[in-house]
């Protein structure tokens, strides 16, 4: 979905957020969402890390 988005389309974005929220509160809400974004991806690594486990482990006992 994000990866369609270009640049201009980007810039679009943040010059809306900037009109909507202001540029007080555009860091804040940067932070936010750079600290969402990274436990997400910190999830989604645990779960992958586990799938992979028993991947892992089903084929040594078939084995």
């Amino acid at each position: 979905m994000l990866s369609n988005i270009g640049f201009p389309g980007l810039i679009l974005i943040l010059v809306i957020a900037l009109i909507i929220f202001g540029p007080n509160k555009l860091p804040e809400i940067g932070r936010a969402v750079g600290k969402s974004m990274r436990e997400f991806k910190k999830a989604t690594e645990g779960l992958t890390d586990e799938v992979k486990k028993e991947i892992r482990e089903d084929k040594n006992d078939s084995k």
